[in-house]
This record gives C-alpha cells, structure tokens and sequence, in this order.
C-alpha cells in the first residue's frame, strides 16, 4: 500500500470538488445554494439526499447517510481508502508524491501512464471500427457473435500492424512513458501487432493493460498476449470485469469466476455483472483476497469441463473454501464455456445451469473418486484421508467441521472414522494484546475504533455533545484513536476523512482509517450500541485504573502510610463505577429514547 505526502494529500483536500464526484454516480438536481438528489444508500421516491455547494459533506435525511467524497467511494463504489484517494486525484490531476520512494523506482508518475494506456484504448477503438486494416478483425468478431453494441460497451478495439500509425498517435508521449506504460518494446516498436485488443481496467474503470488476441493464425505469438507488468498491472491482483461487477457482487455478497475475459465479458453483458476471470496467469491467493474485500459468501465457478478445467476448479475451490466461502460448481457441457453456451442457448439456460449446481465438497468427491477403487478399503481410506488433510488445512473451523461431516455422508463413512470428534480447534482466546492464529488483535483497539466509527459516519451533534461530556483524549489508549477523537473535538464540523489522514503520522492514515470506514454500521440501532459502546470504555479505564492502584500496592515498594492511601482510594474507585453523563445536555434525553429503555 503506498504511503503518500501529506502534501499530496493537501493539494488533493484543496482541489476535491464533492459535487462533481456525486455527479458522476447519481442525478442531482440544483435548488438554491444546495443540490438535493434520491439517496443511493436506500430506496426513497421523494429526494432526501442533500449537498450544499462548496461544502465537503452530503447528508441524507432519509436515511442519516453521511459523509465527505472518500466516504461515498468506499460506500458506494465499494472502494478502500488508498483506492479512493488515487480515483480522486486521476480525477482532479493532482500528482500524488509517495514518501520515501526509493530513487531507482522513480519515473513516469502513475497518471501519466494511465493516461497513455486511456488514449491507447481510444486509438485501439477507433482503428477498429473506421481504419481499412480493421475490417477484417471487425468480420472476425461479428462472427463470432460480437455485436456493435458489444464491441462499443466494452471499447473493444485493433492494433494496426503497421507501427507507423501508433508512432504518429503518440508523438507527445515520451518513450520513457509509453515503456512504463507496457505499450512499447525497446527499441520503440509497439507491443501489440495486428491484434484484437480487450483493455483491461482497475476498480475505477481506469485502463491499466490490454489483452491482445490473434484473429490470425500467422499472427505472431500465443493466442492472447497480455501487457507485460508494470508499475499498474499486476496479473497477479487483477480481476478482469471487476470494474463492471464489484457493486453488485457487494451488494449480493455472490460471484461468478470464470477462465476467459470473453467469457466475462459475454456474461457481464448479458445481465451477469457479477462475473470475474483470472488475468492470463492461474487464479491464485492474490485474486481471492481482491475479491473477499467486496464481501462475497457464495462463489460460482463456471470453468472448462476438461481435465484441465477440473483441475482449476479444484484449486480455486479450496482457496475460497479455506476462506469459509461457500462454493458452487456450474457444470458446462462438453465443448461449451460460458461464451459459446450464451449465444447458443442463451442468459435463460445459463441461469438454470446455476439453479443446478454442485457444491464444492460434492464436486470433490466425485471427481476425486474415479482415481480410487471404493470397494477396496485400502483404496477407500487412501481417499478420505487424502480428503481429510485438504479440509482440515481450511482456516474455519466451522467449515471444517460441517465439511468433515458431509464428507464422513457422502462417502458413506462413519463419522467417528473421520476423526470428526478429534478434531482440534485452534487456540482462540484473546489475551490483553494477543494473537488469534495469526492475526494480532488488541480488545482497545476493536472499543476505540467502534467508539470513533459511531461519531465519524452518524455525525451526530447529540452523539457529540454525549462523547464530550463523558470522554476526553486521555481516555483513548491507542494514540492514533487519541489523536483523531482529539481533531474531532475541536473541529466544528464533522472532519472528513482527508482532514484526518493530515493529523495522523505519514504511514498510519490509510491503514487506520480504512479499518475506521470500511466495517458496516446498524443506524438503526445506532444510538444504543454508541452508548453501549462509550459506557464499555469508561468501564475499561475505571477497571484499568483499579489494576494499576493494585500494581502499585503489590510492588512492595512503598510504605505503610502510602499504601494505606492507595487502600482507601482503590476501594472508594471500586465502589463508585463509572456512570455516563447525560445531564443538562442541550439536547436532553426524552423517555423513549432508546438508551434509557
């Protein structure tokens, strides 16, 4: 995750112009000062969605939807915090400095390349569709069932094999721009040659690389080339049609992966923008945490139905079956993928190959069981261990124990044989500042993050005048959580999230305050967790209080007269614990109010 200036990050707060990003994902109409618009965070038919011109926050009173620019992206565009501070300045051209860089990476700027790479696919598109040399690679597609709409909704495009076309588009470009961007070898001659061109874009829609595909056989080189990487595409991380599917894939919490970018394509167009395909390479670990920051419970997977296609099947499976993703295997028919099946058969047909998929643990053992012979017992155990060892290397252990017992069904094995009742869990308790497995979890943390969750997203000015009066920073333990309730205090307003990635230490911000924005909140049941959730920490610090009075008397240190004192104070704190103040509030507390209930 690159680390950025803080002042890159000024320059960006200063150029953020809020309406023109909500413009760009929703209506607004102009009322006086103001812009007023339906609220995309939930159904309404009167607009309660409202933003005054010039300010750098929304609000929705339907819903209490709140918040600045990097708010909305990271709702609505399901973006992360770095992620929505590059969209913003691609947006707003401000050059982002990453601190520290080393000397030896430094070169074109990222903007810069993304900007070659964005007339590239605009050249690639035009050539396609009006240049004589493209004809032929136009016949190709439409034979293959593309259509204009197709071709147009996707840009995709054609590079001239001759050299001198591409040459003469991209005379203002340096060569040292268009070698960073992958669209040149050394010695200047293009990277592509007489292909049809499919670019490939980031989260943001931005292009990032391009897949290159021989429509003829004399055509040098594999069926499909891929833009080598670069300082913007990594095959390893990106996820083709991820741009066109992540909203609904979070929003439904479901996938649907497939082997080729046509097959994506194809799928995507005809109303299943839900689909992603691996990027040249085999889908691997990489791909899978990209998809996991969108949310998903249930994966399809509609691969080749060949041994090859069987064998990533497979794979992929058990990387989000270890997840404790539930998997689901689409079964194509033999010498159909995704693409043919949907101009053959149609979205209908497709549909019901879905409704009749085979999960995951189903699937495995079926294909598994035709390399044993499961009427001889040692062949028989051969498989349930070999199965055994896969599930118990998944990483939740429901899932494990669920799976074990299907497993124990399916092969028709008593479950005790499986080991079901042996089964170890793993260590899971949670120390002052300790471990679950890998992951390090610190209890003050997870209360202050929540604590700040609440005051940033409602922007409540109860919620404000509540936290005022019963916490201060000292209260705080973790010093980012200290610092930002500390900037939260004395700003007027409710601080975006920019404002606050300026007070934090270079290095801490994007971490921080993803962790802060990126976790759901309940409005519904808003004003009881954020009292529930203040009255957790006072009682942590009277209780932290009490364990150093404790320390001190034990130390063996002090006399008798000091450690009296420190008695009598450690018993007059353990009989008075800590109750919130909601007194002479200028928003006073009416009997139905949740929390006195």
């Amino acid at each position: 995750m690159p680390i950025y200036t803080r002042e890159s990050l000024e320059n960006l707060r200063k150029k953020i112009d809020l309406v023109d990003v909500l413009e760009a994902n929703i209506e607004l109409k102009r009322s006086g000062a103001s812009y007023k618009g339906l609220c995309p965070f939930h159904d309404e038919k009167t607009p309660s969605f409202m933003i005054q011109k010039g300010d750098s926050h929304y609000h929705c009173f339907g819903c209490g939807a709140h918040g600045d620019a990097i708010h909305f992206l990271m709702n609505y565009q399901r973006m992360n915090f770095t992620q929505a501070i590059e969209y913003l300045a691609s947006k707003f051209q401000v050059h982002l400095e990453i601190a520290d860089a080393p000397q030896e990476a430094k070169g074109p700027s990222r903007t810069k390349i993304k900007e070659a790479l964005e007339q590239a696919s605009r050249l690639f598109h035009y050539s396609l569709l009006h240049l004589d040399e493209g004809r032929a690679a136009l016949r190709y597609l439409y034979e293959r069932g593309f259509t204009l709409d197709f071709i147009k909704a996707f840009e995709i495009g054609f590079s001239s094999a001759d050299p001198k076309i591409f040459q003469a588009f991209f005379k203002s470009f340096s060569e040292e721009i268009l070698l960073a961007a992958g669209l040149i070898n050394q010695g200047s001659r293009p990277f592509f040659s007489d292909r049809i061109m499919f670019p490939i874009r980031d989260l943001m829609g931005a292009v990032i690389g391009f897949s290159g595909r021989k429509y003829k056989e004399e055509t040098f080189g594999g069926k499909y080339i891929n833009t080598k990487e670069t300082t913007v595409f990594k095959k390893s991380k990106v996820l083709f049609g991820l741009n066109y599917s992540r909203r609904r894939i979070a929003k439904e919490r479901q996938a649907l992966v497939v082997e080729g970018q046509v097959d994506a394509l194809r799928l995507i167009h005809q109303g299943f923008d839900y689909t992603v395909a691996g990027q040249g390479t085999a889908f691997g670990e990489e791909h899978v945490q990209e998809l996991l920051q969108l949310g998903p419970q249930l994966i399809y997977l509609a691969l080749d139905s060949d041994q090859a296609g069987e064998a990533a099947t497979i794979k992929i499976g058990d990387l989000f079956q270890k997840q404790g993703i539930e998997v689901r295997i689409i079964e194509m028919p033999v010498g159909y993928d995704p693409d043919l099946f949907l101009r053959q058969k149609g979205p209908e047909e497709f549909q019901q190959l879905m409704k009749n998929s085979e999960d995951y643990l189903t699937f495995l053992v079926r294909i598994r069981s035709r390399s044993y012979n499961l009427q001889s017992p040692a062949s028989k155990n051969e498989l349930i261990t070999e199965m055994v060892k896969q599930i118990r290397a998944w990483d939740q252990p429901l899932m494990v124990h669920e799976s074990l017992k299907k497993l124990a069904h399916l092969t028709q094995t008593p479950e005790e044989m499986i080991g079901i009742k042996d089964q170890q869990m793993p260590n899971l308790y949670i120390k002052r500042s300790g471990t679950v497995g890998q992951v390090e979890v610190d209890p003050n943390r997870i209360l202050e993050v929540d604590l700040l969750r609440w005051l940033l997203i409602m922007d409540n000015s109860k919620f404000k005048e509540i936290a005022a009066k019963n916490l201060t920073p000292e209260s705080f333990q973790v010093p980012q959580c200290r610092k930002i309730f500390e900037v939260y205090l004395k700003t007027p307003n409710n601080p975006s999230l920019l404002n606050l990635a300026l007070e934090l230490e270079e290095g801490e911000a994007e971490a921080f305050l993803n962790e802060i924005a990126n976790k759901k909140v309940n409005r519904e049941k808003a004003e009881a967790q954020f009292i529930e959730t203040i009255q957790c920490l006072l009682d942590r610090n009277w209780m932290t209080q009490r364990e150093m009075i404790k320390t001190q008397i034990q130390s063996g240190q002090l006399d008798e007269d000091r450690v009296l004192e420190l008695v009598k104070q450690f018993d007059k704190i353990k009989s008075s614990p800590p109750k919130m103040r909601l007194d002479e509030m200028s928003h006073p507390l009416k009997e139905g109010d949740q929390w006195l209930n």
